[in-house]
């Protein structure tokens, strides 16, 4: 920082000097012009000496007479060329008090004006973290509030509210986290993939903040979110446990079973526990157990090959990315990394994968599947990587493995 500030000073006494040098110069111009104002008187001087050398050659007989003439007419005829030419007369211009004011008004001025538009419109305190940045928290309640700072200079980052919500949540702050989760929808467009999952949430952190008790607004919330995807975890989940909770088992089955459909990982788990704890109930209870229809499995299978005039082009410890994505989209929802070394290959993908919870396979209907050998190891398509793709692909009902080729070069 000290640096940054010393060669902001250097500059700045630069800029400041500008409006001097116009004066330096006349100084300078002034200082020349006199010589030259002194040009004729010695070239008379020359001219008498001269004169007298030329006089006494020929007093001497070196010089005859034809020759001094000629010698004397050539020296006079000088002296009047240069007698002829105009000297300009120094003027000296004095320097008046308010051209002084001026000229130092403005000299700083130019400091004054950059340091206030450098406040105004430069990011000295970003710059002063980037060069300076704080120590890592020791304590989450440290690391949280480091992210409420963060969010208060860029209020717009629907991320840092997120992770700020999810925080909240697990801390029991569910106002806080429901505050949180709403900042996060204003922020987000309604066409984007993860608006149903943060409605899903806004009801979520609603049910807790009411002591997990179900009411009318909640419900709203949920039928709210349900609209927008009718298999969204969370929303589904609070309905489930709203049933569970009444005793109403066979229906909370019915709505964990629906949302196990989009699940992955943890919270697929935790479903299958739900849905056998009820099921369990619910035969206790002598209810009778719903017919639960089996999720349907999305899942693809595929062989990935490179094609043979390829084969030259990629080298055995180069990255391959394996994906599937929605049809004209760029965000995969499924992904597997391999090496050039193992193809070909036969692979699955399926909810697994799933690059975002509640985001996998079994969330559209169809996908484009695609291979790419990058390399600068880098997920994104450059300029000379090799790829294959197929589209449209049914994320379900695929009996028989699907054959990928990598087959042309990234233009």
């Amino acid at each position: 920082m000290i640096e940054l500030w010393g060669t902001m000073a250097v500059l700045t006494l630069i800029a400041a000097a500008i409006p001097f040098w116009p004066l330096l110069r006349r100084r300078s111009a002034q200082r020349e012009a006199v010589p030259a104002q002194d040009r004729q008187h010695q070239n008379i001087e020359i001219f008498r000496e001269r004169l007298a050398e030329l006089e006494q050659e020929r007093r001497a007989g070196t010089l005859d007479d034809a020759s001094f003439e000629v010698l004397k007419t050539e020296l006079e005829r000088n002296l009047l060329i240069d007698a002829e030419t105009p000297v300009a007369p120094l003027q000296r211009l004095p320097l008046s008090g308010a051209q002084l004011t001026s000229i130092v008004l403005l000299a700083l001025l130019i400091p004054v004006a950059a340091f206030g538009l450098y406040s105004y419109l430069g990011r000295s305190a970003d710059l002063a973290m980037a060069l300076n940045p704080p120590p890592p928290p020791a304590t989450l309640e440290e690391a949280v509030a480091q992210l409420e700072q963060e969010l208060e200079r860029n209020p717009n980052n629907a991320e840092g509210w997120y992770l700020l919500g999810t925080t909240y949540m697990g801390q029991e702050r569910y106002p806080e986290g429901l505050a949180a989760f709403k900042r996060v929808a204003e922020l987000l467009p309604q066409g984007a993939p993860q608006y149903a999952g943060v409605q899903g949430q806004i009801a979520q952190a609603m049910y807790f903040a009411a002591n997990g008790k179900m009411n009318d607004e909640i419900r709203a919330q949920i039928d709210h979110t349900l609209t927008i995807d009718p298999q969204e975890i969370a929303a589904l989940g609070l309905l489930g446990i709203d049933a569970y909770e009444s005793g109403r088992y066979p229906d909370a089955m019915l709505y964990w079973n629906k949302a196990l459909v989009g699940a992955s990982g943890e919270a697929a788990q935790s479903l299958k526990a739900g849905i056998e704890q009820a099921r369990q109930q619910a035969l206790a209870a002598g209810q009778t157990l719903p017919d639960l229809p089996q999720p349907v499995v999305a899942a693809i299978d595929l062989r990935v090959s490179l094609a043979p005039e390829l084969q030259a082009k990629a080298s055995p410890e180069q990255t391959v990315f394996v994906f599937a994505r929605p049809v004209g989209q760029r965000m995969p929802l499924a992904a597997v990394r391999l090496k050039v070394s193992e193809l070909p290959k036969q692979i699955r993908l399926d909810d697994s994968q799933a690059m975002m919870a509640g985001r996998g396979l079994s969330s559209v209907s169809e996908v484009e599947i695609g291979a790419l050998i990058s390399q600068s190891g880098a997920a994104g398509a450059q300029p000379g990587d090799l790829t294959g793709t197929q589209s449209p692909v049914p994320v379900s009902g695929n009996d028989q493995v699907l054959e990928l080729v990598i087959d042309r070069v990234v233009e």
